[in-house]
């Protein structure tokens, strides 16, 4: 969506220079210079005005002011872009013979802001980092003003009159306002909560709250038979979700008891647990439990550095320093690029809630990837584990059963896949009455197993929801449901009629890949009806509002693209005068299928190099930073033909290399990072930035050559062509994840193959018919 608003700022600038550009140019020194200004100054205002609106997804379907306010933050937030491709696109048009090295410098410049911003917010917070960029893009007006001779005293003054405002506005004018709706909101409301502590990268923004009056104390898992509570805690959110708990050791001993009438606790009753592996540390919660429950070796997997620092160093003696355990490794890695690493079994590999519950029920995570629930993360888990190991995956209960139904989905695919015929012998699950507990087997489970399950779970009133001998009287004894779902669920997905279960359900279960990300996508069109039907007896629940406002942006970006392209033409057709002799409908679909095929490829890269760089802030700044520097170089380089008398030849060359090279990584690419997954990371970001050069280096080309291209034949349809290319991709930013949902990031690749392939055979040639 951030990606799209931003580009619907460059399309409404095409439309404004296309219909103002004669009189914008007559004054071009000063209106260079305003658009400069206003898009420093605007960066932080708009932002400043959008925090004042309150907008709540899952009513986006029942109330009408939620589209208006959704509507009002994506208008809003593009007007500073809108002003920065103004100066753009006036310089584009005013010097127009040095087109290429003007867009080259437009697009380098881009590449260095996209690592300079992931390495800025490793130093400041996000609402600073704003703050910077609104005094750099004044800062930006005064020395374009110098840049164009502009001297004048009068235009100095008030540009640092400008410069001041950001500087001089109130901090708690900018303070970010989280959305009310948040797990942080809600605990805030609590008497007596507070923020005592906040962290912030490009990972997220962390904030650790305490509660003065009565203590927290987190733990979702417990049984209502525990008789002891969790110590003391604090909560630890990220980005206003969570929380994750650091439990209070400091002191006299706590009593830990809780941790063991926990459904997470289940393994460690049916075997002893040497070597445990936690993906997904957070504030320790499963490692402490590891050590109460008598693990001898815990390898703790976190990504986030600040949280692992917050909890071995600035909170240390509070968590009785339980990151520095001896029997503690703590790891600052992506799970997957952990465990591809090295070749270390496991008694049990556990991968605890990671996410929030009002985050999961409310569909937040539909359109985003996860990669460490996907059939073939299952199957590296299952490599790891030592013989007779244990998996195991806790996700919440919610009716009717999504997460927990799609994790034994994802595990039956993968084991599949392993070869393992005896599925149904090596599967157990359990709930309580908030969490779910999936526990997957490296062998078939034996007699004295399951009875031991059966013991545990009476003990603490959990539910058996599959057995490999189970009957059906022995389900939904505690927390009961109206029927068995989990079990007649579970038992569905082993039958040979798995496939017609997941076809007729309700939700999406099918397995996510690594192709098709997207564990949380529940959302199905055919029972959205139903779901409307249910407004007023908890139907919103139900709806995965990430997916519903990518609909709805994806609407609004093609209603707003549609309207921007169209309106310049007809200002064309009342200016009789106008004669060109290039086909406006070639320049429509030459910079459309620019504007979606050069997202298409960046969006699916930034996908594909998360898994090979096993980082997603290595693969944002890598790819942004990679495809715009040698889109910039490409650019640069066609600048030595841009005076070529025959453009539409010089065009075949770039597109036809950019339709092989990405043919030849759409059959290879995931093989060959597959087999270098154990290189060193800088060897692996190297890797990847030969991979992009290439095909970054002819995709920065047929944009400059069309543009070219009308500069000699039709000059007033180069602002045209600009917002053309912009609105096209202001819905190929949102079209290209909805496409991935549906049909995987390969299919967004070869439809952009299809796309640049649209584009050389519709090049905007000479011609001296008009249309």
């Amino acid at each position: 969506m951030i990606i799209s608003l931003a580009l619907l700022g460059y399309g409404a600038s095409g439309t404004c220079l296309s219909i103002f550009q004669k009189k914008l140019l007559q004054h071009f020194r000063v209106s260079y210079i305003s658009n400069i200004a206003l898009f420093g100054l605007s960066s932080l205002l708009c932002f400043i005005f959008v925090q004042g609106l309150s907008f709540n997804p899952q009513e986006l379907l029942f109330d009408r002011n939620q589209w208006l306010i959704l509507t009002s933050i994506y208008l809003i937030l593009s007007i500073p872009f809108f002003f920065a491709a103004n100066a753009i696109g006036l310089a584009l048009i005013q010097f127009r013979l040095r087109l290429s090295r003007i867009y080259a410098a437009d697009l380098v410049g881009a590449a260095l802001g996209s690592l300079a911003i992931v390495l800025l917010l490793f130093v400041v917070f996000p609402t600073m980092a704003l703050r910077l960029l609104s005094v750099l893009g004044i800062a930006a007006a005064l020395l374009a003003a110098w840049e164009i001779e502009l001297r004048s005293r009068r235009v100095s003054l008030m540009l640092l009159v400008l410069l001041l405002i950001p500087v001089l506005i109130p901090a708690s004018l900018i303070q970010l306002s989280a959305s009310p709706y948040k797990d942080l909101s809600q605990t805030l409301r609590i008497t007596g909560t507070r923020v005592v502590e906040q962290r912030s990268n490009p990972l997220g923004l962390i904030s650790v709250v305490e509660s003065t009056k009565i203590p927290l104390r987190y733990a979702p898992e417990l049984s209502l038979n525990a008789l002891t509570e969790p110590p003391p805690q604090l909560g630890l959110f990220i980005d206003g979700n969570g929380p994750s708990a650091i439990t209070q050791l400091a002191g006299e001993k706590a009593n830990l008891d809780y941790l063991d009438f926990m459904t997470s606790s289940l393994p460690y009753h049916l075997k002893q647990t040497d070597t445990l592996l936690v993906m997904g540390a957070g504030g320790g919660t499963a490692v402490l439990q590891g050590l109460q429950l008598g693990a001898k070796q815990i390898d703790a997997v976190e990504l986030n550095p600040q949280v692992i620092e917050l909890v071995r160093e600035r909170y240390g003696n509070y968590a009785g320093n339980l990151y520095k355990d001896e029997r503690v490794q703590v790891i600052n890695k992506e799970a997957r690029a952990y465990l591809s690493a090295n070749d270390k079994p496991y008694d049990l590999i556990q991968m605890p809630i990671l996410d929030s519950f009002n985050a999961s029920a409310s569909g937040l995570f539909s359109l985003s990837e996860d990669y460490l629930y996907t059939i073939e993360a299952f199957k590296l888990y299952l490599k790891h584990l030592a013989p007779e190991g244990y998996l195991l995956i806790n996700r919440w209960i919610k009716m009717p059963p999504r997460d927990t139904l799609k994790v034994i989905a994802t595990a039956i695919a993968a084991l599949k896949e392993e070869g393992i015929n005896d599925i149904a012998q090596r599967l157990v699950v359990i709930r309580g009455w908030q969490t779910s507990a999936v526990l997957i087997k490296n062998g078939p489970f034996t007699s004295e197993e399951l009875q031991a399950v059966r013991t545990f779970c009476l003990q603490r009133s959990f539910d058996v929801a599959y057995l490999p001998d189970i009957t059906a009287d022995e389900t939904n004894r505690f927390n009961n449901l109206i029927e068995p779902y989990y079990y007649l669920g579970t038992k569905a997905l082993l039958s040979n009629a798995a496939e017609q279960f997941i076809d007729h359900y309700k939700f999406k279960l099918t397995p996510a890949t690594d192709d098709q990300p997207f564990f949380f996508q529940f959302f199905r069109w055919r029972s959205f009806k139903e779901i409307l039907g249910l407004y007023g007896r908890g139907g919103a629940g139900l709806i995965d509002t990430g997916y519903l406002v990518s609909i709805a942006t994806l609407a609004q970006a093609f209603l707003a693209s549609l309207i921007l392209i169209l309106l310049p033409l007809s200002f064309y057709q009342r200016k009789k005068q106008q004669q060109q002799t290039v086909s406006r409908t070639r320049v429509l679909i030459y910079f459309t299928a620019l504007g979606l095929g050069f997202l298409f490829i960046e969006i699916a890269f930034i996908q594909k190099l998360m898994l090979f760089l096993h980082h997603p802030l290595y693969a944002v700044a890598v790819s942004l930073t990679a495809f715009l520097l040698f889109a910039g170089l490409g650019c640069a380089y066609s600048d030595r033909f841009i005076h070529n008398n025959d453009q539409a030849a010089s065009i075949v060359k770039p597109v036809s290399i950019i339709l092989l090279l990405c043919l030849l990584y759409l059959l290879t690419l995931d093989t060959v990072f597959a087999m270098l997954l154990q290189l060193p990371d800088v060897v692996r970001i190297l890797i990847s930035i030969i991979v992009i050069a290439p095909l970054a280096f002819c995709m920065g080309m047929p944009f400059p050559k069309g543009l070219a291209q009308l500069g000699q034949h039709a000059p007033d349809l180069i602002s045209w062509a600009w917002g053309i290319n912009g609105c096209a991709s202001v819905i190929s930013a949102v079209l290209a994840g909805v496409i991935a949902n549906h049909f995987g990031f390969n299919s967004v690749i070869a439809i952009a193959i299809l796309l640049y392939s649209i584009a050389a055979l519709s090049f905007p040639r000479q011609s001296h018919r008009i249309d």
